[in-house]
């Protein structure tokens, strides 16, 4: 057979280079004096030690604890143990790695460290399971004399493998979405987890005994060697295996860390890129097909994608990391400092955000370099092999650490979806740590018996023939370093994107919670109403924080918003949030100094420019109807109320918001927490008839005596236009027009205007912008002049939106705001002012920090224009259908408006 194996040409790759002399082997002992290997690894757990000390003490301290020798007894004892498994490697495996046990040592150390931290109450099982897993390490290097003999065994291995990958489909237990584990007398156990090291077993002995097969078998086409069907068999198989566990037992990360591990040891056996080209496409395939077909694959990337669309339930726990990340900044809140319990299962899945949030972007960079140099030494470990068989165990091994701390850590930052995998040595789970120490066992005993970089390769295959050459080998493990290096600086960078550059972002948006917390024990300011009427404050708790209350309950609810732990800010409480909390505006020196040093000073009372009597009217007026009202100072663009029903008592939104889960459920006419005056959008009706007419008078050339025929109904651009209640009023001037509201006769004046004028004279008046000095509107809405048939013309004229068009909104579309403003510009000489709420902010101690000035928005027409409006306006209240709002001895303008929409009548 031998023969046969060698009448094939090897390439330059695959011939062994000539072997070299060997030298003493610096494993065991360097010569001259130098440290020998057992020695460096005796000194890096020394240096490793305080750093695990520190941690534990700082977590303890921060508690506010009392410090004692006793507390240390885990960070002591778990030194000892790895001082024990030093003396082991000492005695059975002096020429392994000296960087690996102490890697090992930091990283289980800093994860029990913040698995206490995090919860307490799992920590003693997780602390006897990392001594259980430092047993099987060394048992390891106990049972496992040589890995090169594990290769006559792969089938074995395989069908255990199997076994226990897709056990718990049978007879598993779901566990957050996944059913991956065990249960056995009171433990779980995910053994997909010794699955791995097993698949990599049978995969370094199929390899190291097919290498050569799988390297030059196959037909050519141009310069790629295209596989055979037989050669790409085992490929298939692991990726019909990884979508098995996908759909089965809703595991993403497993499945990607499967599929990983076999395509990087295929690569490093063969060096074939078309290998790697294949399993991407069949991967893509996979991936494509698992999103289009499970519903758990979509909303993993839908949470990826945007997990603020549903911050409350869906997108909750990467909400909060998100949130934790931007709280770390580039030191860190210091241990035991953060928020990370906001965070479900933070001890698991996302205790690298705890740890990033307490230990800041340079803390987590150093945990992820540790992870680097855990690859290199691996790697290493692999090039020094004294077989193929060890080579690629070692690579494999190695890999399953690195992909699976990339996968976990890349999900919980955000940087690809969420997979659920653990991270090696530190995430709380006793599988998960059991089976890192087993590859540790496994990497020294390899390098044990490395025969150093000089020597070649053994052949493991019963079929003799060539093995792989070092030169070759080491080509392929440089390029597999340098792939794992830019992998994790990905994730470095991606860390210092959230945790620097998004980070005052995401601190400022009225929904994280994190900064709502850090407010119990501040003082938050008063909200006052401009007669006096105080709309919130805070009270002082026994236990030293404050609770924000609402005495008027319901009053001005939409406009004051809610402050909550949980659901974040809204309304005033949002937008004067740093004023509220005496983060600006600060009245004396020592304020401002105290607050850059984060010491707590009471916040500044904000007082508004709405009228507490004119606001009960208008919530009064309300009652019954789903609607809006908005009262303005015509002059200064003042909010004088601003109602909205139906309405609810901020006091219970709390239980409110987890009945409905978001403030933003519903469309814009749903939902009790939905601000009707500021963001329902709404078909105006007859009230944008003063839009049309100023266009008229200002553009059109057309006066208010001027005479258009108003039929009951009028055929515009093929379809009909008709008067509300098929009303005729035969031949009638504008202005009576506008008295009676016929829609008949602006339809006419809009289509002589032309769409152009009359989207451009709504714009003037505010459409298509975001109104508001301090608080926010959503944009009224007009379509696009080029989008607007006659007939859509016509009817936006008399201001009902039924365009049906797909190059822009049906308009017209308007915010209760939107409309209040276009009545105040012809009560202001036609000058609208930007509209606001806050009419001053007062210091603790009286002073007046800020105060409103009004500000003008635009001048919609000339003043003979606004005085001829203001006339017709007159008469739709003393001669047209806005008679109920006549006042004796007042001369009053308005302006009625319906819109009739799938024949519904739309106040």
């Amino acid at each position: 057979m031998s023969a046969r194996v060698q009448t094939r040409p090897l390439s330059p790759e695959q011939t062994p280079t000539p072997a070299s002399p060997r030298p003493p082997a610096p494993a065991r002992r360097s010569e001259g004096g130098g440290l020998g290997r057992r020695s460096i690894e005796l000194l890096l757990l020394l240096a490793a030690a305080p750093v695990i000390i520190l941690l534990f003490s700082l977590a303890l301290m921060n508690d506010g604890k009392p410090f004692s020798l006793e507390d240390l007894a885990v960070p002591l004892g778990l030194f000892a143990a790895f001082l024990v498994s030093h003396l082991v490697v000492r005695w059975l495996a002096p020429g392994a790695d000296p960087v690996l046990l102490p890697l090992s040592f930091a990283l289980s150390g800093i994860g029990i460290a913040f698995v206490m931290r995090l919860a307490p109450a799992m920590a003693g099982r997780q602390v006897i399971w990392l001594f259980v897993g430092i047993a099987c390490m060394v048992g390891t290097l106990l049972l496992v004399r040589s890995v090169q003999r594990l290769g006559d065994f792969k089938y074995t291995i395989i069908i255990l493998g199997i076994i226990a990958l897709l056990l718990p489909i049978f007879i598993g237990t779901e566990i957050n979405g996944s059913k991956i584990w065990l249960r056995f007398a009171g433990f779980s156990f995910q053994p997909g987890e010794l699955a791995k090291i097993l698949v990599v077993l049978f995969l370094a002995g199929y390899l190291a005994d097919n290498r050569e097969m799988l390297s030059v078998s196959g037909r050519r086409v141009g310069r790629l060697l295209i596989p055979d069907l037989r050669t790409l068999a085992p490929l298939i198989i692991m990726w019909a295996l990884s979508l098995v566990i996908v759909v089965f037992e809703r595991d993403l990360g497993s499945a990607l860390l499967f599929f990983g591990l076999f395509v990087i040891m295929v690569y490093i056996a063969t060096g074939r890129i078309t290998y790697v080209v294949i399993s991407v496409l069949l991967g893509a395939v996979g991936a494509v097909a698992a999103f289009l077909v499970f519903a758990h694959v979509q909303a993993r990337v839908e949470i990826w994608l945007d997990p603020f669309a549903d911050p409350q339930n869906a997108g909750y726990q990467l909400v909060q990391a998100l949130y934790s990340l931007a709280d770390g900044d580039i030191i860190g809140t210091g241990i035991g400092r953060g928020m990370p319990d906001f965070i479900p299962l933070v001890e698991s899945d996302f205790i690298f955000v705890a740890m990033a949030e307490e230990m800041g972007l340079l803390g987590a960079s150093a945990v992820l370099l540790l992870f680097v140099l855990f690859a290199v030494r691996g790697l290493t470990v692999a090039s020094r092999a004294k077989s193929d068989m060890e080579a690629f165990t070692a690579t494999g091994l190695t890999a399953a650490i690195s992909l699976q701390a990339f996968v976990i850590v890349g999900g919980v930052t955000a940087l690809i979806p969420l997979t659920g995998v653990t991270l090696p040595f530190i995430s709380q789970g006793g599988s998960s740590l059991v089976a890192s120490f087993i590859i540790v066992g496994l990497l020294l005993r390899i390098g044990d018996g490395a025969t150093g970089h000089e020597k070649e390769l053994q052949s493991t295959s019963s079929l003799g023939g060539g093995v792989l050459g070092r030169y070759a080998l080491g080509k392929r493990l440089t390029l597999l370093v340098t792939l794992f290096s830019v992998a994790f600086a990905l994730l470095i960078a991606n860390l210092a994107w959230q945790m620097i550059v998004r980070a005052p972002e995401l601190r400022a948006l009225p929904s994280n919670n994190h900064q709502i917390a850090r407010e119990q024990y501040a003082q938050r300011g008063a909200i006052l109403t401009s007669d006096g009427v105080v709309l919130a404050r805070s009270v002082r708790q026994e236990s030293g924080g404050y609770e924000r209350v609402y005495p008027e309950g319901s009053l001005a609810a939409h406009l004051i918003g809610y402050s909550s732990s949980r659901f974040g800010l809204s309304g005033v409480e949002a937008s004067q949030q740093e004023m509220l909390r005496g983060e600006m505006g600060f009245s004396t020196w020592t304020d401002a100094i105290n607050s850059i040093a984060g010491v707590p000073i009471p916040g500044n009372d904000v007082q508004l420019s709405t009228d507490s009597r004119i606001q009960r009217a208008a919530e009064k007026a309300l009652v019954g109807y789903s609607g809006a009202a908005v009262v303005l100072d015509a002059q200064s663009g003042a909010v004088l109320a601003q109602a909205s029903s139906p309405t609810y008592d901020i006091n219970e939104v709390e239980a409110l918001l987890k009945e409905t889960g978001d403030a933003s459920s519903g469309d814009s006419h749903g939902g009790i927490l939905v601000n009707r005056a500021t963001q329902g959008l709404y078909p105006p009706g007859s009230t944008f008839k003063l839009v049309t007419l100023t266009a008229a008078l200002s553009r059109g050339g057309i006066k208010l005596s001027d005479s258009f025929n108003a039929p009951a109904t009028l055929e515009i651009g093929g379809a009909a236009v008709t008067n509300a209640m098929d009303a005729s009023y035969g031949e009638i001037t504008v202005k009576r027009a506008l008295e009676v509201s016929s829609n008949t006769v602006f339809a006419q004046i809009a289509n002589l205007l032309g769409p152009k004028t009359l989207v451009q004279t709504a714009d003037e008046f505010g459409f298509g912008q975001k109104l508001g000095q301090d608080f926010d509107t959503s944009v009224s809405l007009m379509p696009d002049p080029a989008d607007m048939t006659e007939w859509e013309t016509a009817w936006a004229g008399a201001g009902v939106p039924v365009g049906e068009h797909r190059g822009s909104p049906p308009g017209p579309q308007a915010t209760v705001t939107q409309m209040a403003l276009v009545a105040a510009a012809f009560a202001n000489d036609g000058v609208i002012m930007k509209p606001y709420v806050v009419a001053s902010a007062v210091s603790p101690d009286g002073k007046t920090l800020t105060r409103a000035t009004p500000t003008p928005l635009n001048t919609i027409a000339s003043a003979d224009v606004v005085a001829q409006v203001n006339e017709a306006m007159a008469g739709v209240v003393s001669e047209g259908f806005g008679y109920d709002a006549q006042i004796p001895g007042y001369t009053v303008y308005g302006k009625t408006g319906t819109a009739e929409t799938n024949n519904e009548m739309d106040d």
